[in-house]
């Protein structure tokens, strides 16, 4: 079983300030970085780190930044099939304030103009009871068209719809497993309660769902509707960027592992809660070692 992950990667500029800037303000950050991210890249990771065959298809630009890009993504990843398109590589801009929230911008013109069907053999790579897993970064077209190819081939489907494009969500009578945190669940679904929200996502077709409600955890609601809320470690928050890509990464990566959906949430749960400990994107993720004893101890537990 291969988790499939398709979406963006980028060059992640972060800057760290006291607090947001008001409009027309000019701050000066304490530090800035440049780092590897994209939901895509950073999903696929968090993936790979579970122990999980990922095949991660991506685009980057033509120039220095996609070098970059490539070279340092093949320290988790096999990369060879990030396709290079005449574009400039995709940035994104990161502020994080003192209490570890961030305000994230994009510049996404390679993971726009991609087209992962536009490879042929992609479709057919994809097995029965294989794991798709994507964003809302890639045109929602092609969002659709792979779901519907994942769903076709007899893959599960994972959906993450961050960012969201008003009116642009796909069917999710193409999804396996829907997750999104309470604002993003609020803005499919129309209600504010994580609860309700978490009902109408499988009420509009999907299998099941995940709202994710940061330091409170998760829930999680199969197809029946049933929901179990499952709570975080309390965790002294540094950054709360990239966590979210940890959580659906970590998810997919243990499902494929054979769990249920309750365990693998669980765990991805920890997961999140190590990220935001830690400063960066894909720098907060857990490693491998990390990982195998998070899957190894709740496993116990359940035991």
């Amino acid at each position: 079983m291969r988790v499939h992950v398709i979406g963006n990667v980028c060059v992640d500029t972060t800057f760290r300030l006291d607090r947001f800037p008001a409009a027309g303000e000019t701050l000066n950050a304490s530090e800035h970085s440049d780092g590897l991210g994209g939901k895509g890249a950073n999903q696929a990771v968090a993936a790979a780190r579970t122990g999980a065959d990922v095949r991660f298809r991506a685009a980057i630009g033509n120039d220095a930044a996609g070098a970059w890009i490539r070279e340092q993504l093949s320290r988790d990843l096999d990369v060879r099939h990030l396709a290079t398109l005449p574009l400039p590589s995709d940035r994104s801009t990161i502020i994080v304030d003192a209490r570890g929230e961030n305000l994230v911008v994009t510049g996404a013109s390679c993971a726009t103009a991609f087209d992962p069907l536009a490879d042929s053999g992609f479709v057919r790579s994809i097995e029965r009871l294989d794991i798709m897993v994507m964003q809302g970064n890639l045109h929602p077209d092609a969002t659709t068209a792979c779901l519907r190819a994942a769903r076709a081939s007899g893959a599960l489907t994972i959906f993450n719809p961050s960012p969201l494009a008003a009116g642009h969500a796909p069917p999710l009578s193409a999804v396996s497993f829907a997750v999104a945190n309470a604002g993003e669940a609020a803005q499919l679904t129309g209600a504010s309660d994580p609860a309700a929200a978490v009902r109408e996502l499988i009420r509009q077709g999907a299998g099941a769902a995940i709202v994710t409600l940061g330091a409170d955890g998760c829930l999680v609601a199969d197809g029946e509707g049933r929901i179990e809320q499952i709570a975080a470690p309390r965790v002294a928050v540094v950054d709360t960027s990239g966590a979210g890509d940890v959580f659906c990464g970590c998810l997919a990566g243990c499902l494929a592992d054979g769990m249920d959906l309750a365990a693998a949430a669980r765990i991805a749960v920890r997961a999140a809660a190590i990220s935001v400990g830690r400063a960066g994107t894909l720098e907060s993720c857990p490693d491998r070692r990390e990982m195998k004893m998070l899957m190894e101890t709740t496993e116990a537990e359940k035991a």
